[in-house]
């Protein structure tokens, strides 16, 4: 049987968490029986430059680790938008953040603009926008299940931040549900079960 390859892409900029929630992400595939490699780019800032956290997800070895053609890609800054752009599948999932992101190309996508930072932002701290993203990707891309997602934010989270999280990653499941009226949504490719 051939061996599905799912590719998500959470872009934006340094000091958005990027990295954090696609380990957290990782975290509940791999919990979930599913191979992940991940990779990160980011430019030498520390804080405000491009950078980007990769997932290769299949239920085989990974035979090629990097990003190529993504079936998901999450926007937190205009500035991710150019180098990602021209790696999406047709059809591919974008979620795009309103505030920091307006704008973007055209093509055929299933493009949600939601209000990731602004919810963040309501929640008591932007900083929290990154887990918004992942409940948001997780909701509309069916990539995995809500328990499995949870569990690995809340093994990622310190003590102090677990509410907060915990009510960043519900926020984002909202903005998925109102997106779609609650309609039942097409799943992603999933990776073949052998």
């Amino acid at each position: 049987m051939r061996d599905a390859r799912l590719e998500i892409r959470i872009g934006g900029t340094g000091g958005q968490g990027l990295i954090l929630s696609a380990k957290m992400l990782a975290d509940a595939l791999c919990a979930a029986g599913q191979r992940v490699a991940q990779s990160q780019t980011y430019e030498p800032t520390s804080r405000g430059g491009y950078c980007n956290s990769d997932l290769v997800v299949s239920d085989r070895e990974v035979d090629f680790p990097l990003t190529t053609a993504l079936d998901c890609l999450v926007l937190l800054d205009r500035m991710a938008v150019k180098p990602s752009w021209l790696l999406l599948k047709r059809g591919a999932l974008v979620i795009a953040d309103t505030r920091l992101c307006p704008e973007l190309p055209g093509g055929d996508y299933r493009v949600h603009h939601l209000p990731l930072t602004r919810s963040a932002i309501e929640l008591g701290s932007e900083r929290v926008a990154n887990i918004v993203a992942l409940g948001a990707l997780a909701a509309l891309s069916a990539v995995c299940e809500r328990k499995a997602l949870e569990q690995a934010v809340r093994a990622d989270t310190p003590k102090s931040f677990l509410d907060l999280n915990m009510d960043a990653l519900a926020a984002g499941y909202g903005l998925a549900a109102r997106a779609t009226g609650d309609a039942p949504r097409a799943a992603l490719p999933s990776c073949d079960r052998g």
